[in-house]
């Protein structure tokens, strides 16, 4: 027999709507200042504003570019912003995921040399996005259980 852990339960571990997106916000500010530090970002000098023709690659493996890095860090900031309140901090995590799932589609569609890929995208990128994608809108729904029963229990 198997039981369904209730979301109340992981408030011991830390992991609340809160806590999550806000962790999940730092992060992606963390990883668009990173993309912006030599040694951390290989091939820095090839790193252009936007467009699949930037070299640079963050810890070797993730192409960037300028425009990526402030995407990474306006997305960190939205987190930590709506990390404030549990409804926000659930959308957060519901909503960037799904973006998260679409640029994974996205990155699969186009061709990686083409105009499209202007943020730029490459495998590892793809391959990334999807894993953020699954896990971000599968932690708002599990730890956004609590927060919907808290609403629906006040009507």
């Amino acid at each position: 027999m198997t039981t369904a852990s209730h979301p109340a339960q992981h408030h011991m571990m830390g992991l609340t709507l809160h806590n999550t997106a806000l962790i999940i916000g730092a992060v992606f500010l963390l990883v668009g200042v990173l993309g912006f530090v030599p040694g951390i970002t290989t091939n820095y000098g090839a790193m252009t504003f936007s467009g699949h023709e930037s070299g640079a690659m963050l810890l070797g493996v993730f192409q960037v570019s300028v425009l990526h890095n402030i995407v990474h860090l306006l997305f960190g900031a939205a987190g930590i912003a709506m990390a404030r309140t549990n409804p926000m901090a659930r959308w957060f995590l519901l909503g960037g995921g799904v973006v998260y799932l679409l640029l994974w589609i996205y990155g699969l569609v186009i061709d990686m040399n083409a105009a499209a890929n202007f943020v730029p995208f490459n495998t590892a990128d793809n391959w990334l996005h999807l894993v953020l994608g699954v896990g971000m809108v599968g932690l708002g729904l599990w730890l956004g259980r609590d927060a919907m029963e808290k609403k629906g229990s006040a009507m």
